[in-house]
């Protein structure tokens, strides 16, 4: 991932709908993933559709500093088949 905000930002910007894996930081020793579709960029947020299972959607957003320091990381599906 580019080690800046505004390449972060430009790298999910065309991104945009294309399926991820989020991994986050859940507490002490806990790591939650999220398998789901990049939905939507905004200027300091980025938001991601999670089916989380039995027909439910959600979404969860995240900033570009989670991906900046390191909190949270993104797989695009379509690098991890190539």
């Amino acid at each position: 991932m580019p080690k800046s905000i505004n390449e972060i930002k430009q790298e999910l910007e065309n991104r945009v709908g294309q399926k991820v894996l989020v991994t986050a930081q859940a507490g002490r020793k806990r790591v939650a993933k999220h398998h789901g579709v990049l939905s939507k960029t905004y200027p300091a947020i980025f938001v991601v559709h999670v089916n989380e299972g039995q027909g439910a959607i959600s979404r969860i957003s995240y900033s570009y500093t989670d991906l900046l320091t390191e909190n949270i990381s993104i797989d695009f599906e379509d690098e991890a088949q190539a």
